[in-house]
């Protein structure tokens, strides 16, 4: 699709939500008055001042970036959503759904017929209709199929071929391909015949007559090599390719690791069939991250902020559920130890110091090895190694910082007993929290599961069980 500029780059993200907003309820306090209004002319007047406010809001959103109106699309409830997505130009509608979350997309394509979704999608480079497809009604992707030529309906069903974390399923079609035996004279004539260049061109791809990749040729060495050079002398011989059913974030790792803007994607017969372009990978690592935030906190999906009660609670009661029985499990911890807190008071207000600082330490714990997993810096070869580093890590925590609340809870309570309770087990509660940090995760991978996928629920969950049961426990034997 047309690239667009950002406009009015002096205006924060948040003053252009602002001015929205605050067109929106100027209509609403306008019209609520209109209606308030009794006379002959009333349908007139209301009418009128109906379209002119709607035309200010539409007149600011044609000013806007359509990722900007995207971002504005998933900060306003959902009336108000639909109220601007009605004053957006059909042309942009597009461009916005690919830059809106999922969730959000689903609400603006219910709102629209089959008459305006073809609209949108027509507008669309095959990648970014193998993208929209899958929320699209099917007699919509039918009908569209239909009205699209060969080559574009080939490489729509080739993109939609393949699972949305491959490759295959984030190439780009739109490339500059050129033979390795011509000239760079011939190379920049044919390039100012173009119309535009795709989106990204940082290197144009070398190939024989049978499309096979033999290089790449980057437009910086395109524009300060002697013009009767010929194209095999100064392209690159070795460029970085992936093949489609590689996995995508790998890929976006290379792309961070070699700081790549383009790369070709070639099939087992190194025939180039597509490329991968960088925006497409910051998309892919910002949705992982999303993905990975979302998980820990027991998420199953990323959720419109608006959405309706009922669909949040569906997204949300799992996890919950699973809180629910763990925070009973510890209740009943406690419960065993009813007779030592009625003895010894204190106890109750210093067992919650021990499960929360267990607590904290394994989501650090837990938060550094799954970032490590997504980055490929660790498995689950190494395993025994990271727990040795862990453990290590949480004894001397353990025994600096149990040791200083040991001595305030001497202080507080006139107990040397008590305060080295309390340092033991501080110091057993971060070992065990170090101890699930590093399982919990590792158990999940090998089990074929998210290693983030509910890692803090169940982390708190183990330190606050064995926090309650340890502390508890010391103090019964020692103390009472």
């Amino acid at each position: 699709m047309i690239e667009v500029e950002a406009k009015k780059p002096q205006e924060s993200l948040q003053d252009r939500l602002a001015q929205v907003v605050e067109l929106l309820q100027r209509h609403k306090l306008v019209e609520d008055l209109t209606h308030r209004q009794e006379g002959p002319h009333q349908d007139l007047v209301e009418s009128l001042v109906h379209r002119q406010n709607l035309a200010e809001l539409q007149r600011r959103l044609d000013e806007l970036h359509p990722a900007d109106v995207a971002h504005i699309l998933e900060a306003l409830p959902l009336d108000d959503r639909l109220t601007v997505w009605q004053l957006v130009k059909v042309e942009r509608d597009g461009d916005i759904l690919l830059e809106v979350s999922d969730a959000v997309r689903e609400t603006l394509i219910a709102d629209m017929d089959d008459h305006e979704l073809l609209a949108a999608a027509r507008e669309m480079d095959a990648d970014e209709l193998a993208d929209l497809a899958p929320e699209l009604p099917r007699d919509v992707v039918h009908e569209l199929m239909e009205s699209l030529d060969a080559q574009q309906r080939e490489r729509v069903r080739s993109a939609l071929s393949y699972e949305e974390d491959q490759v295959g399923a984030l190439m780009d079609f739109e490339m500059v391909t050129i033979r390795d035996d011509v000239s760079l004279e011939v190379v920049l004539r044919y390039l100012r015949r173009l119309k535009e260049l795709p989106g990204h061109t940082d290197k144009l791809f070398v190939v024989d007559y049978d499309g096979v990749l033999k290089g790449v040729l980057p437009i910086k060495r395109l524009l300060v090599n002697d013009p009767e050079k010929h194209v095999a002398e100064v392209m690159a011989n070795d460029p970085v390719a992936f093949h489609p059913d590689e996995n995508a974030y790998d890929a976006a790792q290379a792309f961070e690791r070699y700081d790549l803007v383009s790369s070709p994607v070639v099939d087992k017969n190194g025939k180039l069939i597509g490329r991968l372009t960088i925006d497409e990978m910051v998309d892919l690592i910002r949705e992982e991250s999303e993905s990975e935030v979302l998980s820990m906190a027991g998420l199953r999906e990323e959720e419109d902020i608006f959405a309706s009660v009922w669909k949040s609670v569906r997204n949300r009661w799992a996890w919950l559920a699973i809180n629910l029985i763990t925070a009973f499990v510890a209740s009943r911890v406690i419960g065993l130890f009813e007779g030592s807190i009625e003895r010894l008071v204190a106890l109750a207000a210093l067992m919650p110091i021990v499960a929360g600082i267990g607590g904290n330490s394994g989501n650090q714990t837990i938060t550094m090895i799954v970032r490590a997993m997504a980055l490929d810096q660790v498995g689950t070869g190494n395993t025994s190694r990271l727990l040795r580093k862990e453990l290590g890590v949480s004894l001397i925590n353990g025994l600096l910082w149990g040791g200083v609340i040991g001595v305030v809870a001497y202080l507080l309570y006139d107990s040397w007993s008590l305060g080295v309770v309390m340092t033991a087990a501080m110091t057993l509660n971060l070992l065990l929290a170090a101890l699930m940090g590093v399982l919990i995760p590792m158990t999940l991978v090998k089990l074929g599961r998210d290693p983030a996928m509910g890692a803090s629920v169940m982390i708190t969950a183990m330190t606050d069980s064995g926090g309650f049961l340890i502390f508890l426990g010391l103090a019964s034997i020692f103390l009472l």
